[in-house]
């Protein structure tokens, strides 16, 4: 989808309603602003609580795909009471 738009004083543009739509952008939304080679390069961010961060650091995502991986594969156990996990972790 390409439009041309025009840019107005201060440097600022208006996002086409049609691509506000189609990226769900809403009036107070982030966006992050790049420029590589020739190009400025809009992207949608959403904040996120700083209580929230640590779940998207590199190092808990990849923790995160490998318990998706376990599982998917069947790699877990089901216990019936906090005794039973405990007696499963002490074999260990």
């Amino acid at each position: 989808m390409a439009t041309l738009i025009k840019v107005t004083r201060n440097g600022q543009i208006t996002i086409p309603a049609a691509i506000r739509k189609a990226l769900s952008i809403k009036e107070g939304d982030h966006i992050e602003v790049r420029v590589a080679d020739d190009r400025v390069i809009l992207i949608p961010k959403q904040l996120v609580d700083k209580s929230q961060a640590y779940f998207w650091t590199e190092e808990w995502q990849a923790a995160e795909r490998e318990a998706e991986e376990d599982i998917g594969a069947g790699r877990v156990a089901v216990f019936e009471s906090v005794d039973e996990l405990l007696a499963d972790l002490e074999e260990e």
